[in-house]
């Protein structure tokens, strides 16, 4: 498995787990990207911690705020995956979603006849280059594991043959189902150790995460608005407490960051934090009152948690959402009123009962289960699509 960011690896969490559970199955971690990076937090150190052997470590990532960064990355990652994938030459190589930096391992695998699964394919987000990566990706493939069956039928219209495509679930929400969620006060510890001083939730509590726009030619084309509206939340949500994770390692990421910081200094009750582990996240979710921004975790898990959200602009567009999700453009305006609609007692009662899409919390039992089966032998080979007649 290859892992660049501490958001792939949570997802990833239960299904290492699992498939390490199993007596036929030898897992290994190539770590890159983020988990290597000290402004990111280095969150490697993480893996090792959950005890997942980490086979290589690939150093790529630049210290860049710019598309043409992002586009070195890919290759210095290319060139350290190569010698790494080359001296393992695992049996297959599991990636998951739509990150650039898994062109890299994609692409060394292809070259190298190594078979790939890949996790949450068929999914739309048009805001940003994921939605492309993830087709690549797709197609790269040789077994897929959607989160949805509107997704398992996406990747089958895109020509792989029906018996490779297996709707699992997001394996993010085994965590919500598996992993023990913290206390309120046992969150307000962790949230006190990430940041360095105290902090106490008070209400309301909005969490925001907000990243790039990385299909725009300007990725930071929305941020005015949005932290313009962040500056007059307090007309939304009278008192609201902020508390803002970082952004993805994309271009554009260090003014986001940039601006969250002087924001900080000029607002009371906005705490910023680098980097949160899974358990973390998760358990805050269940503990704010709202989230604000473009985050696929407003779409993906914060369903579980009937959890209002306020998704802004079109990084997320395409997706497929619960009830929860009020959809808004990228204007201080309507981010306002979006946010007191979420706030509402009226739209909060509405959720009651809901269902996630994405899943029950049983995706990384599926997942290892086919994967152990897998026949590998000729998977390489795929059969042609199928192609109407003119005229028919």
């Amino acid at each position: 498995m290859v892992t660049s960011s501490r958001a792939e690896y949570s997802h990833l969490y239960w299904v290492l787990r699992e498939l390490q559970s199993r007596a036929s199955v030898e897992v290994g971690v190539i770590t890159m990207g983020a988990h290597h990076s000290p402004v990111f937090g280095a969150t490697a150190k993480e893996i090792e911690r959950d005890g997942f052997p980490i086979v290589a470590r690939v150093e790529c990532l630049l210290s860049s705020d710019t598309d043409t960064g992002m586009a070195k990355t890919i290759g210095l990652a290319v060139l350290g995956l190569a010698d790494a994938l080359t001296a393992w030459r695992p049996d297959l190589l599991l990636l998951i979603a739509d990150r650039y930096e898994m062109l890299a391992p994609a692409s060394v695998a292809l070259a190298l006849r190594i078979p790939m699964a890949h996790i949450e394919g068929g999914e739309v987000s048009q805001g940003a280059i994921d939605d492309a990566v993830r087709n690549a990706l797709t197609k790269m493939a040789h077994v897929h594991f959607t989160s949805t069956e509107t997704a398992r039928r996406r990747v089958m219209a895109m020509g792989e043959e029906p018996w490779r495509v297996h709707c699992a679930g997001a394996p993010s929400i085994d965590h919500l189902k598996r992993s023990k969620l913290l206390r309120r006060d046992e969150v307000e510890a962790r949230l006190s150790e990430v940041a360095g001083h105290g902090v106490r939730l008070r209400k309301p509590a909005v969490l925001v995460a907000f990243h790039p726009l990385t299909i725009a030619k300007d990725t930071t084309a929305e941020a005015g608005e949005f932290f313009a509206a962040l500056e007059r939340v307090d007309e939304a949500a009278a008192g609201a407490q902020l508390l803002f994770v970082y952004p993805n390692a994309d271009a554009g990421s260090n003014e986001l960051i940039r601006r969250a910081r002087e924001l900080a200094a000029r607002r009371d009750g906005l705490e910023i934090f680098v980097n949160l582990d899974a358990v973390t996240y998760w358990s805050l979710l269940g503990e704010v009152d709202v989230m604000l921004g473009n985050s696929s975790s407003g779409i993906m898990e914060a369903a579980s948690f009937a959890l209002p959200v306020v998704n802004v602009g079109m990084r997320q567009q395409g997706r497929e959402r619960a009830r929860n999700v009020v959809d808004v453009g990228a204007d201080r305006g309507e981010i306002l009123a979006g946010l007191k609609l979420a706030m509402s007692g009226e739209f909060r009662a509405g959720l009651r009962g809901m269902v996630n899409p994405y899943g029950d919390g049983k995706a990384a039992v599926k997942i290892a289960d086919v994967l152990e089966k897998a026949d590998l032998g000729g998977i390489l080979i795929k059969a042609p699509a199928r192609v109407a007649e003119a005229g028919a």
